[in-house]
């Protein structure tokens, strides 16, 4: 069984968060090394507190997952960070040959403001894939497109561009917030791009944006390339949505 570790907040509802990257990775046949870098208290409805953890307690929980013979991640998803200091300590003490798949969340399901730019800036240059979703790319970028009109492949493109200048290696744009038959998530590369598309469906389920990063370091654990690895990341979350 592959193992991954896992770097993100709590939530309450179960909706989101550690809870829900657990339950795809287990889905995939990944075991997990949790650490909690933030406590949040929500509902599926609000976001009502959210208690950063110390750096220390976060390093001290690195240290122990990382001493677990025979039991090594080859994988890393972060979510939530909860600070700058904790951002800066993820950065400094992540094996280098690790990849690293980090879902920006700006803001939860329920509307909270979770983390901005600068508490993700410093760990930008160690991330192998950034998973934002529309929004989160447009934020992030400083590139804002029209919302009234699906958004153009050169759009897309010129903000991945511009994300992998503030220091990933590579961007997946997700499409899930759009508009359209389908949901098409953009991968770009420095050598390229590529698109994977699902039925967009008409239900929705929380915890998507976390449900794919944790598929998608599951299957660079597993040893796909990342491509292959994110079209299997988006069948999984696609037929999770449909399950149930």
């Amino acid at each position: 069984m592959s193992h991954i570790l896992v770097i993100a907040g709590t939530d309450s509802s179960g909706g989101a968060g550690l809870s829900r990257d657990i339950t795809m990775a287990t889905r995939l046949g990944c075991s997990v090394a949790p650490v909690v870098t933030a406590v949040t208290v929500q509902t599926h409805a609000a976001l009502l507190a959210c208690h950063p953890v110390p750096a220390e307690i976060i390093a001290a929980q690195l240290d122990a997952a990382f001493d677990q013979h025979g039991a090594a991640p080859k994988a890393v998803k972060i979510g939530m960070i909860g600070s700058v200091e904790a951002a800066h300590l993820l950065a400094r003490i992540l094996p280098p040959d690790l990849p690293v798949v980090l879902d920006p969340v700006l803001k939860s399901s329920s509307g909270g403001t979770l983390m901005t730019l600068d508490t993700l800036a410093p760990l930008l240059p160690r991330v192998t894939v950034l998973t934002p979703n529309l929004d989160e790319s447009a934020q992030l970028s400083g590139l804002e497109l029209a919302q009234d009109t699906p958004p153009r492949l050169a759009d897309l493109g010129e903000q991945a561009r511009l994300l992998q200048a503030k220091g990933a290696q590579s961007v997946l744009i997700k499409g899930g917030h759009g508009t359209g038959p389908q949901s098409i998530d953009h991968l770009f590369t420095k050598q390229g791009h590529a698109a994977f598309a699902a039925r967009r469906l008409t239900r929705g389920k929380r915890g998507t944006g976390c449900s794919l990063a944790t598929a998608l370091a599951c299957g660079l654990a597993q040893g796909s390339p990342l491509e292959q690895a994110c079209a299997k990341a988006k069948a999984a979350v696609s037929d999770w949505l449909v399950s149930d």
